[in-house]
Formats: C-alpha cells, sequence, structure tokens
C-alpha cells in the first residue's frame, strides 16, 4: 500500500507557502508517496471532517512557487485546545490514511502539528517548516524565517514612497508594523529605510507598557526633528507594542474591543494601534503650540500574501524537499521520532527536536526577539533621530528642543527624562 503524507499550513500568510508547498509535494511524489492537500489547517479536520481535503500531484503545484498566498489556505484553528478536538484531529488523519504530515506555520502551528504526532502515538511523524513574516522562531545561526526577507524587501520600499512624501509635505508618518511579539520586522525595515526613529517592544524590560511611554517617544523625535530645522518624519512602530500592553488599558480606549484568537493572543489586527497613538501623540501638551501634521498607516497585511522574492523561494525549495527526506529518514535520536522542525544551519539541513523548540517554563514555542545588545540594534540606533539621555544633559540642545515646544528646560527633562532613563 502506497504511504500517504498530508500538507497543511496555519497562522498568517507569509511570502513563499507556495514555494515549500510544491517542493515537498514533488519530493514526496518522486519518492513514491501520495500527498494529500488539506485546506484550512486544522479547522476541518479538528471537527472530524475529512471531506475539505485534495489529492495533489506534479502538475498541480509546478508552478505555483511565483504565486502569493496559499493554494491550500490557512486558518488559525487550535487542535490542542481542547482534548476532544486533539482527539478528532489524530482520527481525522487515520481515517485519511496519513502517517506523515508537513506543517507550514509559525509557533503556534508547530506546537499544534508536534502536539498531534505525540497524541497520534507512532501513528503520524511530523515535519514542521517554520513560516512566519515576524521572524520570530528560535532558528540556529539566526538564520530568518521563510517570508520574513519578502516582506522587509516590500515593506521597505513602501516606507521609503511614505518617507518621501513626509518629506514633501512636512508631515509625520507614524507606521505600524505588524510583529507581535518580536519587532524584527519593524526594526529591519525602519533600519533598511532609513526611519527617523523604529520602536520595538523589545526596548521596553518591564512586562507592561503604557502608550504614554510610547507617545513620549514618538513626541521626544518629533521635538528633536524641529530643533534640527525639520518638520518632517517617519516613526515605524512595532505591532508588538500593543501585545506588551494592558489590555485592560486597551478596552478602556473608546472604540477598542479586545478580542482574542484561538491560541489566546490579542487579536491586534483588530487594535486600531497607529490611530490610538496618533489621537494621543496629537493631543500631547507639549505640541499644543505648533501641532504636527500627522498621518497613521499600518502595514502587514499586504506584505503576508505577496509573491515571493528570490531568496524566499530559493529558501522554501530546500526546506520543502527537506522536510520529506527528514520523513523519509530514520529518526537519529529518539526525540525526532514523532517529527521536528525543519531548517538550515550553516547550509545544511538540520532538524530540531520538540524540546529544544519549547520553553522548559511555558510548555510553548520559543520566540525568538530581538537582542537589544546586539550590534545589528545598536547601530539601528544610533542612526535613528530620537531623543536620547545626552539630549537632555547637553544644556544647549535640551534648550533648543524647549525653545521649539515653547517651553523650558525643565519641563523637557520631567516630561522626558523616564523614557530616556535619566
Amino acid at each position: 500500500m502506497t504511504r500517504r503524507m498530508g500538507v497543511l499550513v496555519g497562522g498568517g500568510p507569509a511570502p513563499g507557502i507556495n514555494s515549500a508547498i510544491a517542493a515537498a509535494t514533488i519530493e514526496a511524489i518522486n519518492s513514491g508517496l501520495e500527498v494529500v492537500g488539506i485546506f484550512d489547517g486544522f479547522e476541518h479536520i479538528m471537527r472530524g471532517e475529512t471531506s475539505a481535503v485534495r489529492e495533489l500531484t506534479i502538475p498541480d503545484v509546478s508552478r505555483i512557487q511565483f504565486a502569493g498566498g496559499s493554494i491550500l489556505r490557512t486558518s488559525r484553528a487550535n487542535p490542542t485546545r481542547e482534548p476532544g478536538d486533539l482527539e478528532r484531529t489524530v482520527e481525522s488523519f487515520r481515517e485519511l490514511g496519513l502517517s506523515l504530515l508537513v506543517s507550514i506555520g509559525g509557533d503556534d502551528t508547530a506546537f499544534s502539528s508536534l502536539s498531534v504526532a505525540a497524541a497520534a502515538a507512532g501513528g503520524l511523524r511530523v515535519a514542521h517548516v517554520p513560516k512566519t513574516i515576524d521572524n520570530d522562531l528560535p532558528l540556529p545561526g539566526d538564520m530568518p524565517t521563510f517570508g520574513y526577507e519578502t516582506a522587509r524587501q516590500i515593506g521597505t520600499t513602501h516606507i521609503r514612497r511614505l518617507m518621501e512624501d513626509s518629506r514633501t509635505t512636512s508631515r509625520w508618518y507614524l507606521a505600524v508594523v505588524m510583529g507581535r511579539k518580536a519587532g524584527h520586522l519593524a526594526l529591519g525595515i525602519g533600519k533598511a529605510a532609513g526611519a527617523t526613529l523604529t520602536i520595538i517592544p523589545e526596548e521596553f524590560h518591564e512586562d507592561r507598557i503604557r502608550l504614554s511611554q510610547v507617545t513620549d517617544i514618538v513626541v521626544g523625535a518629533i521635538l528633536k526633528r524641529r530643533a534640527m530645522g525639520r518638520k518632517d518624519g517617519m516613526a515605524v512602530i512595532a505591532e508588538g507594542i500593543g501585545e506588551k500592553t494592558d489590555p485592560e488599558e486597551l478596552a478602556a480606549i473608546p472604540g477598542v474591543d479586545v478580542r482574542y484568537d484561538p491560541h489566546g493572543h490579542i487579536r491586534l489586527g483588530e487594535i486600531p494601534l497607529s490611530t490610538i497613538l496618533k489621537r494621543s501623540v496629537r493631543a500631547h501638551p507639549l505640541l499644543a503650540a505648533d501641532p504636527p501634521a500627522l498621518v497613521d498607516g499600518t502595514l502587514g497585511y499586504s506584505l503576508r500574501s505577496a509573491e515571493a522574492i528570490p531568496f524566499d523561494i530559493d529558501y522554501t525549495r530546500t526546506l520543502g524537499w527537506g522536510a520529506v527526506r527528514f520523513l523519509l529518514s530514520e529518526p537519529e535520536h529518539e526525540r525526532l521520532r514523532d517529527g521536528g522542525l525543519v531548517c538550515v544551519r550553516e547550509g545544511h539541513l538540520h532538524v530540531m527536536s520538540p524540546d529544544e523548540l519549547r520553553d522548559p517554563e511555558t510548555g510553548r514555542t520559543r520566540i525568538r526577539t530581538v537582542d537589544t545588545d546586539s550590534e545589528g540594534y545598536h547601530v539601528a540606533r544610533q542612526y535613528m533621530i530620537r531623543l536620547e539621555r545626552r539630549d537632555l544633559e547637553d544644556p544647549e540642545m535640551c534648550g533648543l528642543i524647549a525653545e521649539t515646544a515653547n517651553t523650558d528646560p525643565e519641563r523637557i527633562r520631567d516630561t522626558f527624562g523616564p523614557v530616556v532613563g535619566l
């Protein structure tokens, strides 16, 4: 009897998904397997519905690597949330005759698929292909997650165009960039585009932050920029700022409805963070004498289903091929018996075990955040125009900033001292 392999996609879209599907499908068929594409992630099979699938052939996938989105669609359905869902998922795989699975997704999908494999007790082996424009999975050697480089390139082009409009019209733009828990994408775009400043959640060391802190950072940059003779600017703000903000503070904002997805995360796409910050900046008392022209926007959904750049097509073909080779190989270690995460380390295929991926304290997949002690982040900060401690300690600069705000240096130090560590 021919062995059957399933392919599914979970989480948000990312450039390169179709390339990974194609590479895995072609290698599996060439290796004598049948391939079944599963629509909408775990959404249907966790309910015991096995009809939302299709057989995949080489002609079906031979040129899909150039297309954005996902031919199998995707969802955030979580089969580990309820014991019954997990049991039905395992039974659905048995009913479909699937003993092998390539899952494509981020940290939640990695956790879900590997949990299903463990629950199948030897009946299912999983190769997880790491996908997310957030770049927040703990891959070795700082390798990016696929989709990140495409999102960064397209995002950088978009921000550069806004910066030119900003310069031409003497406006400030506030652009929120996707990234739930990590600021990699926002920092990568802001640094490459030469944005005035970029704000990421990792720079705040407390567990929770207040939106007033973010507002003060933006206002400080606006005033410093004015003191340097410019009234335009671009602030790139990581979406993860919303994730790190107290939900009660968000819920208290008129018109904001805080909701959660099946994995327990705040639905950040439903939080108008850029608009909230624009209102807060505009209402800041130190800008009352000369309110800036502000434009807000969010950058993310337009990046997720874009056509992959050559880097991500190349990368995902290796990962898709590698996923099948791993599934058909004998496990090198017992910890890889149920499956693992397929990645590239120093140019060679590498498989990380579930134990390597999990945070021992939470039991969830570890999140790779921006290292604010790294040279990469240090250089990014050096090229930002944002208020720093040295500005408040320099009487001349502090005086110029106070003058542009129509106030005195003492008030400038009192207001911005806490956000610069003074």
